[in-house]
């Protein structure tokens, strides 16, 4: 079987938005664009304020009359600095980035995707994991510094690999975790532990979670996963279909191989939300998982 490539970027990996980097260390730069910069706010569920499928910026001035101590510098939008804040409380029509990020725009997708993550690393990055001492966004948001020794952390970012592992033809093996409701599957995936590279961790992935040795590692593209702070980074592997599963580390009910028809069926029933009965659902267009799995389809 030839060798298949995502026909389209994944979504949440989409952003036309310039980071500007250089301007996180200039103060000066920051407090001059302060009067018409923008904020995004994003609730401890990773909500935020939406107006049909556009995100709601309002007036960083709203918030304070200079950059607010906590929030995040994003970059910069038609000339527009703009930052994310954490908010406790949101009114309005709320949007979890989950349901939201196929309808996003890039602006809108890179903003709210880098958003949602670096406040999520703040949320757990009260105190240095070096010493234990209470610690202090810096940066505009983009590092945290020790206030017993000034040592400097950075986001924390986790790389996991998530794999397609067909057969060489027309099948490919799909799985069930435990806590998911019946009939939702997808493919495998699983951290990358320290010291291992991308390619040894879904050999041994996969060996872990249904038995199979794999072979013809092929990397395939990357997504960030702002759920908490995680990249998603695409392979895809041959294996035996004849060999048998085991479900060794108790990370997987249930996995099957399936056929390409079954699996273009389907992805023409919609997605996890569906209310079809269908046998088999698959993830939403969100995730990176589908896109995997539509590249092959179509192959």
């Amino acid at each position: 079987m030839p060798a298949f490539q995502l026909i389209e970027m994944p979504l949440l990996s989409r952003s036309s938005v310039g980071r500007a980097e250089e301007l996180r260390s200039d103060t000066a730069a920051l407090r001059a664009g302060w009067p018409e910069a923008a904020m995004i706010e994003i609730d401890p569920r990773g909500r935020l304020r939406v107006d049909g499928t556009n995100v709601v910026l309002r007036d960083a001035t709203e918030f304070a009359p200079e950059p607010v101590p906590g929030a995040v510098f994003l970059g910069i939008r038609d000339g527009r600095h703009v930052w994310a804040i954490r908010a406790r409380e949101l009114s309005g029509h709320l949007a979890d980035l989950r349901l939201l990020g196929s309808e996003l725009d890039d602006n809108d997708a890179g903003l709210v995707t880098g958003a949602i993550a670096m406040l999520n690393w703040h949320d757990s990055a009260h105190f240095s994991a070096l010493d234990g001492s209470p610690s202090e966004p810096t940066m505009a948001g983009w590092t945290r510094i020790s206030t017993s020794t000034g040592h400097e952390e950075f986001p924390r970012t986790d790389p996991a690999v998530i794999c397609l592992v067909h057969d060489g033809g027309d099948r490919v093996l799909l799985a069930r975790q435990p806590t998911w409701p019946p009939r939702r599957f997808s493919i495998l995936a699983g951290f990358v532990e320290a010291g291992e590279s991308l390619e040894t961790c879904v050999i041994r992935e996969i060996k872990e979670e249904v038995g199979l040795d794999v072979r013809d590692v092929t990397y395939l593209g990357s997504q960030p996963w702002p759920f908490p702070r995680s990249v998603m980074i695409g392979f895809s592997a041959a294996a035996d279909p004849d060999a048998p599963l085991v479900f060794a580390d108790g990370e997987i009910a249930e996995a099957y191989w399936f056929t390409k028809d079954e699996v273009r069926a389907a992805l023409d029933e919609g997605d996890w939300t569906s209310a079809s009965d269908a046998r088999l659902l698959l993830p939403g267009s969100i995730s990176i998982a589908r896109g995997i799995l539509e590249s092959w389809a179509t192959n």
